[in-house]
């Protein structure tokens, strides 16, 4: 009988991806047939049989097939065909070819991936170019972290709930090094106060071109000594335009003097203006240039989010500098970067976020200019995002910060007004005034709902009971990050701890005091919501029902949440997980473990957080207005968005949507099209297709060119946006993506 032809892959144990060979079934099938008596034997018919099955079975897969699931196949054909003691056999050779590897879980890994041949990592994240030594080098070096967090550093059950998908114990790759997530940066106390960078004194600049430079220095610095996302705020950097005011006005006036000019002053201050306006754009493409090409010590650029918050500064010369700032940033982000073509393209960093408020989001409204260019901004390069005043200050008791990245929120401030103080020696502390900036998130432990619903059966009983089993290995888990963090001293990381970006501490002393109190957050994540109510009630969560137990769901988290963080006084919050690679994990854990479950498995993804599923059809008020209420029961962090055509020749329409988000809803973005092709210069929405072994692959609708090295794609996957590519599960999801508008 001939083999079956199958062009599926299959993913080796250390994530390399390889065409699958029927024979190599038949190999190890007869290897265990030649172990036992000529009477318990598969002939060869028998063998034939099990070996076309299994190739059936994997052509007909949606996606690559691990090769344990491949494994767990044969012994599946082996039991059916009655033959026990080959089985048997077979189960023992995977046993010690099990023990073998472990004596080394590393090498195959890093070798893998230096030959570039490593999927899973490869695709991990899609803002990491794998090709590229220093990035490489950071696989490595996390390779081996992982190695060890998952031998030594956490306990079994946690690496076991891991491994099958059950939790995901985030950012294992820089658990060994006791690194923090994400933070916010106190870049006002390092610009007023100075700070110091490789041992090198930088004192309060004298210019606002000089505050930007600094700037990029400090992010820089900020993102190779921890692993999340940072943002700083733009209102940071306004005092310095006046300083540069200054200073340019009196060149003019010993200018002028010494040539005799006239020094009437509506002359000099349109003279003064006109430079500083050149010295403010010098400044801003100065932090957009240098963000985009520097290239931090873990292979990319940093994850920066700037904030544009007009409100955050005085009213006066400082806030009409704060908002020169703001439309000199979305001038730029408008026109782009340039490729290695010279063609002008998306640039991924830094994220913007600008904040509607009553004195911008009306017609009548002093910087409402701002908003139109920023609805223009978004309709060409997706950014900004955009955070309502009026509806946050309602969820954050009366305060507006940014986010720590690209949706990690830190809960309000309890630490001042439990009169903890200043603990990390801020020199910008303000007694009693609630305190932001220089605070940070420890971590992420994400429970995947879908396996809690799918593992009760759809008994509502066992749910819960499982839902509160689950929640407290999440716990644990978290506990393991918390005291992964207790006891570091303040040298592993000078900028962070002993220069201002988070603290003042002195050299030797411990991070611990910001651990606890409020200082900093740690976070439950959650995914799966639209599945999960699925599985339980057969409904979406967008139906009354669904909709009613989603809730329920959410609040036992945030109860929870809650219940630890008064029994330990860490703040524990609930966080709507940013799933960028793990989508495709959980989802092919999922499906080996529960098989295909319409709505529920049958996908190569599951839902972030609680967001509506890519495939179900809402227009975009309605969307935002549903994923506002679970906005609320996410303080730890949640963004929403909606998918929108090209927006370019229809601003009325993006502000409109922007009107909405300011009535009705924290922290949103618009979801545009941004691509190139480079063989034909086609500008629009380069499509996701399927080749003839099934892949997905981007294709130029235009010229149909699939070289991926020759187009630019940017898409949002997790709050930030993407441009190195995704794998197959999250490429199904972008392909599956529902307009709104």
């Amino acid at each position: 009988m001939d083999t079956i032809e199958v062009r599926t892959n299959v993913i080796k144990r250390n994530g390399r991806e390889v065409d699958f060979h029927e024979d190599k079934i038949k190999n190890a099938i007869e290897k265990a047939n030649h172990e036992v008596d000529k009477m318990y034997q598969l002939n060869e018919a028998q063998i034939q049989a099990v070996a076309d099955k299994i190739a059936k079975q994997v052509a007909e897969s949606s996606h690559a097939v691990n090769v344990e699931d491949i494994q767990d196949m044969v012994e599946t054909g082996i039991m059916e065909m009655r033959c026990y003691e080959v089985a048997q056999k077979y189960v023992r050779y995977r046993y010690k070819r099990e023990l073998s590897r472990k004596t080394n879980t590393t090498d195959n890994g890093i070798l893998a991936l230096i030959d570039q041949l490593n999927e899973e990592v490869k695709q991990e994240n899609s803002n990491k170019n794998p090709v590229i030594n220093s990035t490489q080098r950071d696989y490595m070096a996390g390779e081996v972290s992982k190695d060890l967090t998952k031998r030594v550093l956490l306990p079994e059950e946690v690496v076991k709930a891991h491994e099958e998908g059950i939790i995901h114990f985030h950012d294992s790759d820089y658990y060994a090094q006791r690194e923090h997530n994400c933070d916010l940066i106190n870049l006002e106390d390092m610009l007023q106060n100075g700070t110091v960078i490789s041992e090198t004194m930088i004192e309060k600049p004298h210019s606002f071109f000089t505050a930007c430079n600094v700037t990029t220095q400090i992010v820089a610095q900020v993102a190779s000594n921890q692993y999340g996302g940072q943002s700083f705020s733009l209102a940071h950097l306004a005092p310095f335009v006046d300083i540069s005011r200054q200073k340019i006005r009196k060149a003019v006036i010993e200018e002028r003097q010494e040539c005799g000019e006239s020094m009437d002053d509506a002359i000099i201050d349109k003279i003064t203006e006109k430079r500083l306006r050149s010295e403010v754009k010098s400044g801003i493409q100065t932090i957009q240039y240098q963000l985009i090409t520097l290239m931090t010590c873990n292979g990319q650029a940093p994850f920066v989010t700037m904030f544009m918050y007009l409100d955050e500064v005085p009213e006066g010369q400082t806030r009409d500098d704060l908002a020169m700032i703001i439309q000199e940033v979305m001038l730029q982000r408008i026109e782009g970067v340039k490729n290695e073509k010279g063609v002008w393209v998306t640039p991924a960093f830094p994220k913007l976020i600008y904040v509607l408020d009553e004195d911008n989001i009306h017609d009548n409204s002093k910087y409402y200019f701002l908003t139109e260019l920023a609805a223009k901004c978004t309709a060409k390069r997706m950014v900004p995002d955009y955070i309502s005043a009026k509806v946050m200050k309602e969820l954050k008791g009366g305060d507006l910060y940014t986010c720590m990245g690209c949706r990690s929120f830190l809960t309000p401030d309890r630490f001042t007004d439990k009169g903890v103080g200043n603990i990390a020696n801020a020199l910008n502390y303000q007694k009693g005034k609630h305190k932001y900036y220089g605070r940070f998130n420890q971590g992420v432990v994400t429970l995947n709902l879908v396996d809690v619903a799918c593992s009760s059966d759809g008994d509502m009983d066992r749910f819960w009971d499982i839902l509160d089993d689950r929640l407290e290995l999440c716990h644990r888990a978290l506990r393991c990050r918390h005291e992964r963090l207790l006891g570091t001293i303040s040298d592993v990381a000078p900028i962070l701890w002993q220069h201002g970006a988070l603290a003042r501490l002195a050299k030797g002393e411990k991070i611990d005091p910001l651990l606890y109190n409020g200082y900093s957050t740690i976070s439950l994540g959650y995914a799966g919501l639209y599945e999960m109510c699925y599985r339980m009630l057969g409904v979406s969560h967008t139906d009354p029902m669904g909709k009613e137990f989603a809730f329920k769901v959410m609040q036992r988290l945030n109860d929870k949440c809650q219940e630890w963080k008064a029994a330990e006084n860490i703040d524990y919050s609930v966080y709507g997980t940013p799933l960028e690679s793990t989508t495709y994990k959980f989802a092919k854990a999922l499906q080996k473990r529960f098989g295909i479950i319409p709505h529920v498995t049958d996908k190569n993804y599951i839902t972030n957080s609680y967001h509506v599923h890519v495939t179900e059809e809402i227009d975009a008020f309605e969307k935002l207005k549903f994923e506002s209420e679970f906005q609320k029961l996410s303080p730890g962090g949640a963004i929403s968005y909606v998918e929108v055509p090209n927006m370019q020749t229809n601003i009325p329409a993006v502000i409109s949507v922007m009107r909405f988000i300011y009535d009705n809803i924290m922290y949103a973005e618009l979801n545009t099209k941004s691509d190139y092709c480079e063989n034909c210069g086609f500008d629009g929405e380069i499509k996701i297709v399927e080749d003839h072994s099934g892949k997905l692959i981007w294709e130029c609708p235009n010229c149909g060119n699939r070289d991926q090295a020759k187009m630019s794609v940017a898409r949002r996957t997790c709050g930030y946006i993407g441009t190195q590519f995704w794998n197959q599960g999250r490429t199904q999801e972008i392909k599956d993506r529902v307009l709104h508008l």
